[in-house]
């Protein structure tokens, strides 16, 4: 399966899924668990490179306070292993939806502080959202465990990775927005037109050695992320593109900051403010 069959696949079954919830909420839960996973995945990747065996991240845990330490010094946050994505799917998991609540409050209280302002809030909106997935725990938590499964598939390592995962993203809230209607403005640029003004932009900035892209009104961060992407072809590293990105409503600026995350650029080139000693060209 291509990540084109995958992404409709994925958006097929959410959009049933989502049932009665307007599509511009669904999003927000089905994206969040999507990052979650992201971040997830790249904590067993990271640790494992260290050479962690499966018995030993089976042991992972906050009371390990050394463990958790270089762990947020490399990540930024640290998430336990009972609190794993895949911890949730495996076959002899007695899922809950408590399992998920615990998690994004670990989550909250673990993350670095250096790290701080990358990841503070940013499952605020599904956290405060999975009370609307079913009138009562055991609907929500079947509900959570379809949605578990539904994106279980997309990869998250590798280049390949990046490239399907960001295409999903960017497939889901495309689609999302067009059954969001007049909403649809506060989280999608068309891609068209993104892609447009990103060549056009990084044309104009081919000669410079540093690179800062703000957008003010950030949405789901796809206009930053193909003006980057544009901008890469000239620059000398891809770690030469700072970005900055504002928006009005925090549930918008969080699909900015987890897009961009997912999209493998680093946590010190993604900025949630403007220095007013900066000029943009």
């Amino acid at each position: 399966m291509n990540k084109q069959q995958l992404a409709a696949k994925i958006w097929e079954s959410a959009n049933q899924m989502r049932s009665k919830i307007e599509a511009n909420e669904y999003k927000d839960y089905i994206l969040g668990f999507i990052f979650y996973k992201y971040l997830s995945d790249q904590l067993v990747q990271f640790v494992t490179k260290e050479g962690m065996t499966p018995e030993d991240i089976k042991a992972l845990n906050e009371e390990d306070a050394d463990t958790v330490k270089y762990i947020q010094d490399n990540l930024g946050y640290f998430i336990a292993y009972d609190n794993l994505f895949s911890t949730w799917i495996a076959p002899e998991s007695d899922f809950d939806e408590s399992n998920v609540r615990d998690a994004l409050s670990a989550f909250s209280r673990l993350i670095s502080p250096t790290y701080k302002k990358l990841f503070e809030g940013i499952f605020t909106t599904l956290e405060t959202g999975l009370s609307k997935l079913g009138e009562s725990a055991g609907k929500r938590t079947k509900a959570i465990s379809d949605l578990l499964h539904l994106i279980k598939s997309i990869p998250m390592n590798g280049k390949q990775g990046y490239d399907v995962l960001g295409y999903i993203y960017e497939y889901l809230i495309e689609k999302f927005a067009a059954n969001a209607g007049k909403k649809a403005g506060e989280f999608y640029t068309p891609h068209e037109v993104s892609v447009l003004m990103s060549h056009i932009i990084a044309h104009e900035l081919k000669h410079k050695d540093t690179i800062e892209i703000y957008d003010p009104t950030s949405g789901s961060g796809s206009l930053l992320i193909n003006i980057g992407e544009a901008v890469e072809k000239y620059a000398k590293s891809k770690d030469s593109i700072t970005y900055y990105a504002q928006e009005l409503k925090a549930n918008t600026y969080n699909l900015t900051r987890m897009n961009l995350i997912m999209r493998g650029i680093k946590a010190s080139n993604i900025k949630g403010y403007v220095p007013f000693n900066c000029c943009y060209t």
